[in-house]
């Protein structure tokens, strides 16, 4: 006879095990998408624009910055170099630095303005609404018909804007996006985990989502917007941490169609930090939650199909994967005591329902593994010897999710925080030393205690799982155990380096983030 708090336990660890399994399901489901329509999200080379066209309509392009001394020469060198005619382009440097980035900045637009550029440098101070607040007062002041966006940390391909443009000359295409390349992906082992993850958003999820004509997001950098999309979907609005995400739903649930295509690269400097990495982690994972709080009432009630329903709806939650995994986490030494606590234990059930049971959930969570190997698969010659790092993706994913459980309990209770942007350092070779850009390191905090002791309590499980006899989720567990470890070891590292360079420094040369 079960009690109440053993019905109670088992009916949360079940329902938890269904969400998992169903949101590794969904990874299947986008691989066969992709399959079926990845065609349908390649440009048509015979359709690029050529600079001679005297049809070409006048584009803006937005450089958002905040901080960004060590890229910000880049961004601006990058974008300068586009192919586009120079009356029909205008960039705004949207500039809401506090630091020496705003001369640096202010030069180089000074720079090119002397060489014919329409170029502007477009400085705030009361950073009202963050990126999304630059965004929507540089739209107000911008010439072009459309506005092309790229972040610091992003080079564009001078054929960017011819490649992309021919695209809108269906009326109801209301943005395009690239997808996003890598310039260190090879850097370290953050990287290399990082660009696995990358790649399986933009080269399958992307794209299963845009061939299949289900809803796709802009990724708020790389993409193309029609002015006139942004303002009838009701401009940006800064009341989450993804304004692109919100915008980008917005204009769809208003009809407006987007095009993706994957063979458009925009190369980007990946964060080599864990500080940072849990930073972008953080706001993208409360960002997308907010969103689903403020737009899936909306979705609901839309008169759309319901796959593009069952799409967006699985695509704006998709970050609940890290609570239950906690919970899953949580879990296990309860349901390994089970029958000392309560009397009850799974074993005790037929091996036919037993054996049948963990076959379904292998599946599942088989699914992100085979997902992110068939985004190698479908990018890379050498693909069979990247997947070494397959189990790092998996490892730093769970390592992460303390962080991203945060997030998503604040967007679901309501906690406004912050927006805290991504540091950008400039690491692309190998030679490059993170010790020696530690300007805008993000500090510590406690969420690394709490990676160190979800660690220990992994191991505590693994060696309770062979004390009962029952080690059949000790190879799981390992890895969980192994990711939270090593996130908190290298938060620890990275702020000991931040640490040792402010006792070898005098005050006034310690170099401060706003």
């Amino acid at each position: 006879m079960l009690t109440v708090v053993t019905f109670l336990f088992l009916a949360i660890y079940a329902l938890d095990i269904l969400g998992l399994f169903f949101f590794g399901i969904h990874t299947y489901i986008m691989v066969y998408l992709y399959r079926k329509y990845n065609t349908n999200c390649d440009t048509d080379p015979s359709r690029n624009l050529s600079l001679d066209d005297p049809n070409l309509p006048v584009v803006t392009v937005q450089l958002p910055i905040f901080n960004e001394f060590y890229v910000v020469d880049r961004l601006i060198d990058s974008t300068i170099a586009l192919k586009y005619p120079k009356d029909k382009l205008e960039i705004q440097v949207l500039d809401d630095s506090t630091d020496e980035t705003i001369q640096k900045a202010a030069s180089l637009v000074a720079k090119y303005k002397a060489q014919g550029f329409d170029i502007h440098h477009l400085h705030r101070t009361n950073r009202v609404g963050h990126k999304a607040g630059a965004l929507d007062e540089g739209m107000r002041v911008s010439k072009g018909e459309f506005i092309a966006i790229f972040d610091a940390d992003f080079v564009p391909d001078p054929d960017f804007l011819l490649k992309t443009m021919a695209y809108f000359d269906d009326p109801q295409t209301g943005m395009v996006q690239a997808r996003w390349g890598h310039i260190n992906a090879n850097y370290n082992i953050l990287t290399k985990a990082q660009s696995f993850g990358i790649d399986g958003h933009f080269m399958i999820e992307q794209v299963a989502r845009n061939g299949a004509k289900l809803w796709m997001n802009f990724n708020g950098t790389a993409g193309t917007w029609r002015k006139k999309t942004i303002e009838d979907a009701g401009g940006w609005e800064h009341d989450t941490l993804t304004e692109d995400f919100d915008l980008s739903y917005r204009a769809e649930l208003r009809g407006w169609k987007f095009r993706y295509f994957k063979d458009v690269v925009c190369p980007a400097e990946i964060p080599a930090m864990m500080s940072a990495y849990k930073s972008q982690q953080f706001r993208w994972c409360k960002g997308s939650i907010q969103t689903a709080v403020k737009l899936l009432p909306r979705i609901w009630k839309a008169d759309l199909p319901w796959k593009t329903k069952a799409e967006a709806v699985t695509h704006l939650i998709n970050y609940s994967v890290h609570p239950l995994m906690i919970v899953n986490i949580l879990f296990s030494a309860p349901l390994l005591l089970m029958e000392y606590w309560s009397g009850f234990s799974f074993y005790d059930l037929p091996l036919e329902v037993l054996s049948g049971t963990a076959a379904v959930l292998s599946i599942g969570s088989v699914g992100p593994l085979f997902f992110y190997a068939y985004s190698q698969k479908t990018l890379y010659k050498d693909w069979k010897k990247r997947l070494v790092y397959l189990p790092i993706l998996i490892m730093i994913g769970t390592g992460i999710a303390i962080v991203n459980t945060r997030a998503w309990l604040e967007a679901v209770l309501g906690i406004q925080s912050s927006f805290k942007r991504t540091p950008k350092l400039r690491i692309e070779k190998d030679s490059d030393s993170l010790k020696e850009r530690l300007k805008y390191t993000v500090p510590l905090d406690f969420h690394v205690v709490l990676e160190f002791l979800l660690g220990c309590y992994c191991v505590f499980s693994v060696a309770l799982s062979f004390l009962v006899g029952r080690p059949y989720i000790v190879g799981f567990l390992l890895i969980y155990g192994i990711g939270f470890f090593f996130v908190s070891f290298k938060s620890f590292q990275e702020a000991s380096w931040k640490y040792k360079e402010s006792r070898n420094s005098s005050p006034e040369e310690i170099p401060q983030e706003a």
